[in-house]
């Protein structure tokens, strides 16, 4: 962690302290609003495949969302815009969709229409905050808008965003999501960052609360091993045994519970980041979707 977050954790914990002590309602308020506002914006040129994309947007929440659209090509053989596939790419928390840059250059060789957009908050869409409630009601947008898709690629949080957009659906014909570090639940994060910030227990009890009233289900209940049981698309799902971010206690449960649609890649030393630019991962994935 940079000095400059370790001096601004500190003060918002001393903030949150002093304001426990006489409301634990306003500051578990203040305390979730802090943890779903990403704290850095994606950097620097985007990958020159985005130079040939068409450039999409819509209005969501009061903000405006921004993303692009590729039409597929091969070497052998353009597809019409009716016959392709389309894939709709979902990033996760402090990322955007530049970091898919590799992925979708592999998938419009394949003959995929490629969509993706950067969440609230992130990247070239407007907004400050993000949680995954919020995220999920815009996927299922997109979806409306710009869909019907026939494949999912999310990584970390737009892992857990999408699999609670794809909740009850039972699509026509063959359908894949491809799950990359998906982020297990906002819960245990949330017992975490509350953790970290030295809060006492009462915060966090108005925390989920507070999850309740505005979301309409407390914190537990957006956890990917609750939700990816009813989720009706074949689904790979792609887990690095070293990742700091999404440990893989998670998947090795979601492992043990037997989904016959589901099946896992375990990789070994290449974190949470690194693993999209794997290419015997990428290869995999392109197979499967």
């Amino acid at each position: 962690m940079k000095l400059k977050q370790k001096l601004s954790t500190r003060y918002l914990r001393a903030q949150l302290n002093i304001l426990s002590a006489v409301s634990p309602r306003k500051s578990a308020v203040k305390a979730f609003r802090a943890i779903i506002r990403p704290r850095r914006r994606q950097k620097g040129k985007p990958p020159k495949i985005f130079e040939t994309g068409e450039p999409l947007s819509f209005r969501f929440d009061g903000h405006t969302v921004r993303g692009h659209r590729w039409q597929p090509y091969s070497d052998d053989l353009r597809p019409t815009k009716e016959a392709a596939k389309k894939v709709l790419m979902v990033h996760g928390f402090e990322s955007s969709t530049k970091v898919f840059g590799h992925c979708i250059t592999a998938l419009l060789k394949k003959g995929f229409e490629v969509v993706a957009f950067d969440a609230p908050g992130h990247g070239a869409s407007g907004g400050k905050r993000l949680f995954v409630s919020d995220y999920a009601r815009m996927l299922t947008q997109i979806e409306e808008m710009f869909g019907p898709f026939q494949a999912w690629l999310a990584h970390s949080l737009g892992g857990l965003a999408l699999a609670l957009s794809l909740e009850d659906t039972q699509p026509e014909g063959r359908s894949a999501l491809v799950l990359v570090a998906p982020a297990p639940g906002v819960a245990r994060a949330a017992e975490e960052w509350t953790a970290r910030l030295r809060l006492p227990a009462d915060v966090l009890r108005e925390m989920d609360e507070y999850v309740m009233e505005t979301s309409g289900h407390p914190l537990g209940w957006y956890s990917l091993r609750r939700v990816i049981g009813s989720v009706g698309a074949e689904i790979l799902y792609v887990q690095d045994e070293e990742d700091p971010v999404t440990p893989p206690e998670e998947a090795r449960l979601i492992e043990q519970d037997r989904h016959p649609n589901i099946q896992f890649v375990f990789t070994t030393g290449l974190g949470h980041k690194k693993i999209f630019k794997d290419q015997e991962v990428l290869d995999r994935i392109v197979e499967f979707l």
